[in-house]
This record gives C-alpha cells, sequence and structure tokens, in this order.
C-alpha cells in the first residue's frame, strides 16, 4: 500500500463514491477493467464524503484558473478514488497512460492546459515520473454536466 501511505503523509483524502444529484442516472462503471488496462470514466472534483465540489461554472468567468487548478487536483483524488476501489489497491496501477481534460470555459479562454495541469500534478506527486507519466489532452468545452469547471478521464495500465 505504497501510494495510499504517501497520499495519507501528503494530507490527501479520497472522496467516498460521488453522490449524483436527486433523479440524476448514471448507467455506466466509474471504472471498467479488461485485461492489463483500466478505462475511468468522466469525473469531477469531489469532496471527501463524495458530494460535489465546486465553484461551479465557467472557468474564465466565475471560476478562476487556479479555482479551476484545484478542482483538476480534487478531479484527481476522485479518479483515484475510483481506482482504489476498483483494484483494491493503488499500487496495481503500473503506468499512467493517458488523462483526457476538459475545461468547462469561457468564450476566448485559452488557459486549459493550466487548469488541467491540477491533475497532472497530482498524479506526478504521488506516483512519481515514471509510473506518473502520461499522455494528455486539455480542452475547451461550452457545457459540462452539473455545471462543473473540469471533467477528467484516463486510462491506466495494472498489474493483473
Amino acid at each position: 500500500m505504497q501510494i495510499e501511505s504517501r497520499l495519507a503523509a501528503l494530507g490527501l483524502v479520497l472522496p467516498a463514491p460521488i453522490q449524483v444529484p436527486p433523479g440524476v442516472r448514471l448507467p455506466f462503471a466509474d471504472v471498467r477493467i479488461r485485461g492489463n488496462r483500466a478505462y475511468i470514466a468522466g469525473h469531477g472534483p469531489q469532496h471527501p464524503d463524495g458530494s460535489l465540489a465546486g465553484p461551479f461554472g465557467k472557468v474564465g468567468a466565475e471560476v478562476s484558473v487556479d479555482e479551476g487548478y484545484q478542482a483538476a487536483r480534487l478531479t484527481a483524488l476522485s479518479i483515484l478514488g475510483s481506482l482504489q476501489r476498483a483494484l483494491g489497491d493503488l499500487d496495481r496501477i503500473a503506468a499512467w497512460l493517458r488523462i483526457f481534460g476538459m475545461v468547462n470555459d469561457a468564450p476566448g479562454f485559452a488557459q486549459q492546459p493550466a487548469v488541467i495541469n491540477g491533475c497532472s500534478d497530482l498524479i506526478l506527486e504521488v506516483f512519481g515520473p515514471d509510473i506518473g507519466a502520461h499522455a494528455r489532452s486539455a480542452v475547451g468545452l461550452a457545457e459540462l454536466p452539473f455545471r462543473l469547471p473540469v471533467e477528467i478521464e484516463a486510462e491506466v495500465e495494472i498489474i493483473p
């Protein structure tokens, strides 16, 4: 449990499973494992109790770049929480392969990479450069579910 120990040493807490708003149905798996790959569905920032974390709205308007960066860090923790529940042990992650970051941005906003760095920086901090290195995209979208500032999906290689 080396990764869980590192998280604890950094004072980071993995959130509980997502608490979706009333009337919302999410008919898919947070993590889908096939062979030596885990495909992680889009996640947003969460509080430790599993509720969605604000601020909500468009980065570059209601949400600052720094707040978006922090939301991306919380989203990385959300992803790690789902992976821990699916894998039982985060030390089974052999490599981070891909991160796809989506930013709910205001018209004309062009700092998506700076926002999604919050996720990349946390993954590299926790897993180190060998396991944590990943390919990445950071794109801007007109809207995201629940007015989330960021949504991130990923793919990791796992030890079966």
